[in-house]
């Protein structure tokens, strides 16, 4: 065979293999395409129980217009989700804040955001007055919520629910006559926690 000969058959190999190189990239591409979103893919996981209208449980949707005073209240905790196998039982290690302490009586709304590791929810309880904070605490951890007015615990939804996922809001509206109340979250430990803060209505 001619130099010529090697030469074409040279480039005709090389031709070949990167024509079966992009034939292969496009199947690969196209499989990949179609696994991605025909049937049978994998879909994310939604909170079915929540409201949240199909939402990833970690996705916080834009709460709806909430008709009267809105209060934004924030719920966290520190370090890791559990200490010793049990929630952490610490004063302190877990906080619940508003930025208001004072609302006039009426419609309130709470907007509750869940910036924690771990879930967490509001409950709304009447106070006497010096009270915040040293509710008796039950064997199972709890305070007793008799009396209570309503609790925003539901992932991306209203009222209530399982309590509200890191990452994620809940809402709830309700008629506060004056007055004082303490706002809670009273899932196992939390309260002994330190997640308890004052409102006061007017």
């Amino acid at each position: 065979m001619t130099a010529t000969g090697h030469a074409r058959r040279g480039w005709l190999v090389a031709a070949l293999a990167a024509a079966t190189v992009v034939l292969l990239g496009s199947v690969l591409a196209a499989v990949a395409w179609g696994g991605a979103s025909g049937p049978g893919a994998a879909t994310p996981r939604t909170d079915s129980g929540s409201g949240g209208a199909g939402l990833p449980p970690n996705s916080a949707p834009s709460a709806p217009d909430l008709p009267g005073t809105v209060v934004r209240a924030s719920l966290t905790n520190m370090g890791g989700s559990m200490m010793g196998g049990r929630t952490a039982l610490h004063s302190g290690v877990m906080r619940l804040s508003a930025d208001h302490t004072t609302v006039a009586h009426g419609s309130v709304s709470f907007l509750v955001t869940n910036n924690g590791s771990i879930d967490h929810e509001l409950v709304v309880l009447p106070l006497a007055d010096g009270q915040t904070g040293n509710r008796t605490v039950g064997a199972d951890n709890k305070i007793d919520e008799a009396g209570s007015l309503g609790e925003a615990s539901r992932t991306n939804g209203a009222g209530a629910g399982d309590g509200i996922r890191s990452g994620s809001s809940g809402w709830v509206t309700l008629a506060l006559p004056p007055g004082h109340y303490e706002l809670v979250c009273n899932l196992a430990g939390h309260y002994a926690a330190g997640m308890y803060a004052e409102l006061t209505v007017t």
